[in-house]
């Protein structure tokens, strides 16, 4: 892999275009997988879901808070108030906290203790938040997302192989056309070369001189092919990457290193990969992730339905006397409970009505969604049932062909032909051999194409 990337990251100029060099089908994979901007900015996207799951999990970090005031007018003290405090949320919606309180001053409130107060306190959600909470909800829905992050990697990465396998058979499909045009002008070189020493000895008409100029048709095919093959060098090369986001240019001495027989052997189960799309597409578990989030903002929703009743408690130790040697509820306490019931629950019903209908919606899309992958693959399935068969049939008919101009070539050197038939059978097998070629490409796409469709080229 190093070695091929080296050399494709080298000036052209360096090497002799006799000093061939290949490029293989799994080298494209890994430089797409893991170089490629797309594949990328997926990657990217995981990272910023780590750091949202980071900031969801502040919510639930400690508090520490210093509350300090102190008044005097005309030199009088009238209080100095101190009070810091720690606050521990948990995941149930309770709250520990504790903290001390100092006050001293000639004008205080009634209601405060002079000295220094010290207090352990816990706030519990009786009802509404104690199930599920703003806090705890945005914590889950975030790992949701991060999964879900993780699944558009898979999808984007099995869409972008696709595509790079599309360009890179393209790119074999070119450069096969072109050798065998090229093997075709060689012959056809040759060809004129012999019906003009024959011509020249008395022993061919002119007028196969004429028609041994076939060369000239060869080579504007030729040339033509091989402006083909540099444009499907400039579609492959589009996919390529290095490090540090590095474009890289396919230069001409690099050529295939697989043939389009190389994967004609390939062979899928339908009823395997109906399975394997169904239980691990990217696309499926995005949605089955987005179900569950949505279910998550259901539960917090369904928290709107009920009444909130706070209960607050605080254990009070006045100058430094011990939390626990009096009992709760009998002294030294400060509690609170707090009420608050909508008498219509108006703006609960709705919310929770609405969460519902999100949830219904994004059913009906992933049901939509698997039924339009279940149908994609069995297409792709049937296309490569079809294109197998085609290739047979085409294999038998450019074989036939070929034995057609062998045998035309035979009579010509009997005297019983002529170069008009014969150039005429090898326009015939040049064209049925270049449908084969296109079949066979036809073929390695739908295999990737096939396996795409079931998810199963962006990883596990």
């Amino acid at each position: 892999m190093k070695k091929i990337i080296g050399f494709l990251l080298i000036s052209v100029q360096l090497f002799s275009q006799d000093s061939l060099l290949t490029l293989h089908s799994d080298e494209v994979l890994l430089m797409v997988q893991k170089y490629h901007p797309i594949a990328k900015q997926a990657f990217i996207g995981i990272q910023a879901s780590q750091a949202n799951i980071l900031a969801a999990k502040g919510n639930f970090d400690p508090i520490f808070s210093q509350y300090s005031s102190q008044k005097t007018l005309d030199g009088k003290n009238y209080y100095l108030y101190q009070s810091p405090n720690l606050t521990i949320p948990t995941w149930y919606g309770i709250e520990i906290s504790g903290g001390m309180e100092f006050l001293n001053g000639s004008r205080l409130n009634p209601e405060q203790s002079l000295g220094q107060t010290s207090y352990l306190g816990i706030s519990i959600p009786l009802a509404r938040n104690l199930v599920m909470d703003k806090r705890r909800a945005t914590l889950i829905q975030s790992k949701i997302f991060n999964q879900m992050a993780v699944q558009e990697q898979r999808n984007v990465i099995n869409q972008i192989i696709v595509d790079a396998m599309s360009a890179y058979w393209n790119w074999v499909k070119s450069y096969r056309v072109y050798e065998t045009v090229k093997q075709n002008l060689k012959v056809a070189v040759d060809r004129q070369s012999l019906t003009k020493k024959g011509f020249e000895f008395g022993e061919r008409p002119a007028i196969d001189t004429v028609e041994a100029a076939q060369q000239q048709y060869f080579s504007n095919i030729a040339e033509a092919k091989w402006l083909e093959f540099q444009n499907a060098t400039l579609d492959l090369s589009a996919f390529l990457w290095w490090e540090n986001n590095v474009p890289i240019q396919i230069p001409d001495h690099i050529i295939p290193s697989e043939s389009l027989e190389s994967i004609q052997g390939a062979n899928f189960s339908l009823t395997d990969l109906i399975d394997q799309a169904m239980k691990n597409h990217p696309e499926l578990q995005i949605y089955s992730l987005k179900i569950s989030a949505l279910q998550v903002d259901k539960k917090l929703k369904f928290q709107g339905l009920l009444p909130k009743i706070d209960l607050q408690y605080n254990q009070i130790s006045l100058n430094q006397t011990p939390f626990f040697t009096a009992p709760l509820f009998e002294n030294n306490f400060l509690y609170g409970l707090k009420v608050e019931i909508p008498l219509r629950f108006s703006q609960g019903r709705a919310e929770y009505q609405k969460a519902k209908l999100k949830l219904l919606d994004e059913s009906l899309f992933q049901d939509q969604k698997r039924r339009s992958i279940e149908v994609k693959i069995k297409s792709y399935h049937n296309e490569m049932i079809a294109l197998r068969k085609q290739i047979l049939t085409q294999e038998a008919t450019n074989k036939n062909l070929v034995a057609l101009v062998k045998a035309e070539e035979s009579r010509f050197l009997n005297g019983e032909s002529s170069l008009f038939l014969i150039n005429a059978r090898e326009n015939k097998a040049l064209e049925a051999l270049e449908k084969l070629i296109e079949l066979k490409t036809k073929f390695a796409k739908t295999v990737y194409a096939l396996q795409g469709s079931a998810g199963l080229l962006g990883g596990v």
